[in-house]
């Protein structure tokens, strides 16, 4: 081989070799930077002890309205599904044959009263005439007998008198509570009895009005386990304070107050029930409505909770993104709580220390290493113009409010 044909073949390995090192150089500054993203670190904190449960509205009291009277309906005296006062007068009875009934006891009362005022008037007379032994002593004792029987002959009449009045006053049907009337379920012309408690109508009170629902029993002996063992202050039965999501998401308003829990378990469904009491002034939630319960149940003493922004919902299955030490995204599955203003409070699957990612999520992939930004560090993500998000950088907690 020639001396010229080495250093040819010499060249060209400079050459290649110095082309790969300009070849990679490019690729190095192609090479995209970690993306930046919004990180909190988690700490523990006293966080409240949000338990939400499915529940139904029921009214406060409820009165079925049935006949008490035999006849014919004449009347409804009410306007449907309007409040009605106690004592408000809702169908009419025909009352023809009860006020004849009434009349017919009322002579029969006047009758007794004269019957009685007679017998006494004959033993007024006989007393004196006894002593002068004018008359027996045997005509005496009858005529204090037909007395009494005239005393107890009132008395029956004057019952009589009293059970067709009773009568003649159930031809006139009327509220047995205040509250909201239904819709009739007679119609005028109706024949109603009182044998078969015709149903007329009903009355529910809605303000202030129940919400009813039920917990597995095995998560209230846990909760209790948890108040026993210090890890949770369960506060008296009368100072746990409910909040109701309405069916289209909405919040109701007013706060409600635990009143009842019920001492026995379902053996169906191995629950047990549990009763709020709620104001309801404007009549917006109804007997039957469906209703999410958020049940404030005591305080978590060193609970974790995160901007609900960090949460990722998939499946009725929550994680987060995590970032470890190295600077790597870990994708972490966790047991959600209750939601306390911003924040799902966290059951399980977080530690304190550790980076939960709350801006920038979207864009990055497990395994994948990412930036921390600062507050006001240019590119923050979330914000135009690089401004910080409303996430907290590395190192501020995520406390419940």
């Amino acid at each position: 081989m020639s001396k010229f044909t080495v250093l040819g073949s010499s060249l060209a390995m400079a050459l290649a070799l110095v082309a790969c090192g300009q070849e990679a150089s490019q690729q190095q500054q192609a090479a995209p930077p970690p993306p930046l993203v919004t990180a909190i670190t988690v700490q523990s904190a006293a966080v409240p002890n949000i338990i939400e449960l499915p529940g139904r509205i029921e009214a406060i009291r409820t009165a079925e309205v049935r006949a008490r009277t035999d006849g014919i309906v004449e009347a409804r005296l009410y306007r449907e599904g309007t409040d009605v006062a106690e004592g408000q007068p809702l169908f009419r009875i025909d009352q023809r044959d009860y006020r004849a009934q009434v009349q017919q006891a009322q002579a029969a009362l006047a009758r007794a009263e004269a019957a009685r005022v007679n017998a006494a008037s004959i033993v007024r007379r006989y007393q004196p005439l006894v002593s002068e032994r004018a008359v027996s002593a045997q005509e005496f004792d009858a005529a204090q007998s037909t007395l009494r029987q005239a005393d107890a002959s009132v008395a029956d009449a004057r019952a009589a008198l009293s059970r067709a009045q009773l009568q003649l006053s159930y031809t006139i049907v009327r509220a047995p509570i205040a509250g909201r009337v239904g819709r009739a379920q007679v119609t005028e012309g109706a024949l109603v009895s009182a044998t078969q408690a015709t149903p007329l109508t009903q009355v529910d009170q809605l303000s202030p009005i129940y919400a009813v629902f039920t917990q597995s029993s095995a998560a209230l002996s846990e909760l209790i386990q948890q108040a026993r063992s210090g890890g949770l202050a369960l506060p008296d039965l009368s100072h746990i304070t409910v909040r109701l999501t309405l069916e289209d998401g909405s919040e109701y308003g007013p706060t409600g107050q635990l009143d009842f829990a019920g001492q026995t378990v379902d053996p169906t469904t191995g629950s047990q029930q549990l009763r709020a009491r709620f104001p309801n002034p404007t009549r917006a939630l109804l007997p039957g409505q469906f209703v999410r319960a958020h049940v404030n149940a005591g305080t978590i003493r060193n609970g974790i909770s995160v901007p609900q922004r960090a949460v990722q919902l998939s499946n009725q299955a929550a994680s987060v993104m995590v970032v470890d030490q190295a600077g790597t995204v870990q994708s972490r599955p966790v047991t959600l709580g209750g939601q306390v203003g911003s924040n799902w409070v966290i059951l399980s699957g977080l530690k304190p220390g550790e980076k939960v990612i709350t801006e920038g999520w979207q864009k990055v992939q497990p395994g994948q290493k990412v930036r921390i930004g600062q507050p006001g560090q240019p590119g923050q993500p979330g914000q135009p113009g690089g401004a910080q998000a409303q996430g907290q950088a590395g190192g501020q907690p995520a406390t419940g409010r």
